[in-house]
C-alpha cells in the first residue's frame, strides 16, 4: 500500500523531461514574460497545467502577508474557488509552503492535513509544489486527481516543479514591480505635499525684521511659519509644529497656517486670534492631534511685540549684551481644549532681537548623541551674535545641520538690531609673511560661524591667503616693512573681504586671470581667487594710497 503522502526531494535534472514538457516550458516563460496582464495570465495558465497533468482541477495559492493567511488566486476545474483562504500552515497547500518541498498526497483521505472537499468537488489525489524565490515560497502550485483514476508519480512532480519556476518568477516580478509603481505613487504625493508646503512659506524678503528657516526631518514637515504685513503697519508672525508625522500631520499642517494666516489677516489681538483658531481646529481634528503654536505682532515704528502661546516651546528675548530670557507658554496647544481663552503678552524688543523656534531644535543630537536643550540653543545665539540676522539664522541652521537632526526645525529670528552691513573683523599688520598664519586663522574662525562646510572653509581660507600673499611677494617685493589691512563684513547675502595695502599702484587692467594654455609655472593666484570668490574688484582706493582688493563669497 502506498503512503499517503510523499515529500520529494528536489529533481537534479531533465532526465525525465521530455520534448513535450520542454517546449510547454518555453511557452509559459514567453506568456509570462509577454504579458502585460499577469492575472490574465495566470488564470490561461492553470488552464493548461490542468489539461498537460492530465488533472481535473488546477489552482495558483499565494501568500497574503497582510491578512496572515492563503488565498485561491487562480483556478481550473468544475469548482470555482479563486478566493478560498487557508489558513498559514495548514492543508496540503499550506504544509507545502511552509516546508517549501513538493507535497505529493496519493489518498487525502489518510492525510491529516487534508481539509475536506469543496463545493462537492471529491478530492482523491493531491500534487503540490511550491512557488520558491530567493525570499522563500510565496504561495504554491496545485493539481488535483488525475482524470483517469491514476496516481501521479515522480515524473509529474518534476514537471510541475519546472512549470512552478516560471509561474514563482513572473508573480514576484509582478509584486516587486506593484511595490515599484506603490513607492513611486508615495513619492510623488509627498513630493507634491512638500512643494505645496513650501508655497505656504512666505518668500524671504531682504532688509526685512523677520526671517526663518524650515529643515523637514522626512519628506514632509509638520513644522510651519509664517509672516506677513497687516493694514497698520505692524509685522504678523506666527510658528507651528503639529505632533505626529507623514500625510496626517502634513495636511493638518496645512490647515492650520491656513487658519492662522486666515485670522491673523485682520489684526486680531494674539490671544483672540489663537482662541478663534483653537476653537476652530478643536473640531475638525483628529483624535491625539494638536498644534503647539505661537503668533503675534511686531511694530518696527514701537519696537513692540504682542504675542500668545499655545504649548510652543521657550522664545528666547536677548537685548544688547544682556543675558537672555526664556519667555514661555501660558496656555495648552490647539486642538486640545476648544473653548479655552488665550491671553497676549506684550515686550520691547529694544534694540534686541526675539528667537523663536520648535523642539526639533532643541532635540538636535550632539557629538554625545544627547540632545542639544534650551542651553545648547542658548549657545548657540551668543555664538552667532555678532552677525547680521540673516546670517545669524543660517549660522544656527549651518551649525544643526552638522548635527543629528531628529524632529523637523524650524527657527525664526526678529531683529530691531538690523544692519545693512555689518564689520565682522580684521587684522592689520606689516607685510611679514610670518603673519599669514594669523591671517589664515581668522578667515577660518568667521567662515565656521557663518556654516560653510568644511571643503568651502578651506577653499576661502586658501583664496584670502593667496590674496595677502601676492601683496607681500609683488606689492612689496618681499619687503617686511610694508603695511597690509585686512577687513571682513558681512552683508545681507555674503562675507566680503577688503584687502588694502599702501605699495606702489597697480594698473588694475593688469591684475585678471592668466590664460591657463600659457605652460608656465606660477602666476595663478588670481585665477584660484576667480575660481573660489563669486565676484572680486581690483581698484585704486578713494584716498589714492595704494591699491584695494574686494572679495565676495555668497553664504551658504
Amino acid at each position: 500500500m502506498s503512503t499517503p503522502a510523499t515529500l520529494l526531494p528536489a529533481p537534479t535534472g531533465l532526465a525525465r523531461i521530455g520534448p513535450e514538457e520542454v517546449g510547454i516550458l518555453a511557452d509559459f516563460s514567453h506568456a509570462f514574460a509577454a504579458s502585460l496582464d499577469v492575472g490574465e495570465t495566470l488564470r490561461r495558465a492553470v488552464v493548461q497545467i490542468a489539461e498537460h497533468m492530465n488533472a481535473e482541477a488546477a489552482a495558483v495559492f499565494l501568500v497574503d502577508h497582510v491578512a496572515g493567511d492563503i488565498v485561491c488566486r487562480a483556478c481550473a476545474g468544475p469548482v470555482d474557488v479563486v478566493g478560498l483562504r487557508v489558513q498559514a500552515g495548514r492543508g496540503i497547500v499550506g504544509r507545502a509552503i511552509a516546508e517549501n518541498r513538493v507535497q505529493m498526497v496519493r489518498d487525502t483521505a489518510l492525510d491529516p492535513d487534508h481539509l475536506g472537499d469543496q463545493g462537492g468537488f471529491h478530492t482523491r489525489s493531491i500534487l503540490c509544489a511550491p512557488l520558491d524565490t530567493a525570499d522563500g515560497a510565496i504561495g504554491a502550485l496545485q493539481v488535483l486527481n488525475k482524470r483517469d483514476g491514476a496516481l501521479f508519480d515522480s515524473h509529474d512532480a518534476n514537471v510541475l516543479r519546472l512549470l512552478a519556476v516560471p509561474t514563482a518568477l513572473a508573480l514576484n516580478n509582478a509584486r516587486l514591480t506593484r511595490e515599484l509603481v506603490e513607492q513611486n505613487r508615495i513619492k510623488r504625493e509627498f513630493q507634491l505635499a512638500r512643494q505645496m508646503q513650501k508655497t505656504l512659506l512666505p518668500a524671504r524678503r531682504r532688509d526685512f525684521p523677520v526671517t526663518a528657516l524650515n529643515l523637514p526631518a522626512r519628506e514632509i514637515s509638520g513644522d510651519f511659519y509664517d509672516y506677513f504685513e497687516v493694514a497698520d503697519g505692524r509685522i504678523a508672525f506666527c510658528l507651528g509644529d503639529v505632533a505626529g508625522k507623514g500625510m496626517d500631520a502634513a495636511l493638518l499642517m496645512v490647515r492650520a497656517s491656513s487658519c492662522l494666516r486666515w485670522v491673523g489677516k485682520d489684526g486680531t489681538p494674539p490671544g483672540e486670534w489663537l482662541t478663534r483658531v483653537n476653537r476652530e481646529l478643536s473640531e475638525t481634528v483628529t483624535r491625539g492631534m494638536f498644534v503647539c503654536a505661537v503668533a503675534g505682532y511686531y511694530d518696527p515704528r514701537t519696537s513692540m511685540i504682542e504675542m500668545a502661546n499655545a504649548g510652543f516651546p521657550p522664545l528666547l528675548l536677548r537685548r544688547g549684551d544682556e543675558s537672555m530670557r526664556e519667555l514661555r507658554a501660558d496656555g495648552p496647544p490647539l486642538g486640545i481644549l476648544g473653548d479655552y481663552g488665550y491671553n497676549s503678552e506684550r515686550l520691547a524688543l529694544a534694540g534686541g532681537c526675539l528667537y523663536a523656534f520648535s523642539d526639533g531644535v532643541t532635540d538636535v543630537r550632539g557629538p554625545d548623541r544627547k540632545p542639544i536643550g534650551i542651553e545648547g540653543v542658548r549657545a548657540l545665539v551668543d555664538r552667532v551674535s555678532g552677525l547680521s540676522p540673516r546670517a545669524r539664522v543660517r549660522a544656527i541652521v549651518g551649525h544643526l545641520r552638522k548635527m543629528s537632526l531628529a524632529d523637523d526645525t524650524t527657527l525664526m529670528l526678529i531683529a530691531d538690531d538690523a544692519a545693512p552691513s555689518r564689520y565682522l573683523g580684521g587684522l592689520a599688520g606689516s607685510s611679514d609673511p610670518e603673519n599669514l598664519r594669523l591671517v589664515r586663522r581668522k578667515v577660518a574662525e568667521l567662515t565656521l560661524d557663518l556654516g560653510f562646510d568644511e571643503c568651502q572653509r578651506q577653499r576661502i581660507v586658501l583664496a584670502v591667503d593667496e590674496a595677502v600673499a601676492n601683496v607681500i611677494r609683488h606689492a612689496y617685493a618681499g619687503c617686511c616693512d610694508g603695511r597690509v589691512e585686512l577687513s571682513i563684513w558681512l552683508d545681507p547675502d555674503a562675507v566680503r573681504f577688503e584687502l588694502r595695502d599702501y605699495a606702489s599702484p597697480v594698473d588694475p587692467d593688469k591684475i585678471r586671470p592668466r590664460d591657463l594654455s600659457e605652460c608656465r609655472p606660477g602666476g595663478l593666484g588670481v585665477n584660484l581667487i576667480d575660481t573660489v570668490m563669486d565676484r572680486w574688484l581690483f581698484r585704486h582706493p578713494d584716498d589714492g594710497a595704494g591699491n584695494q582688493l574686494t572679495m565676495i563669497k555668497r553664504l551658504p
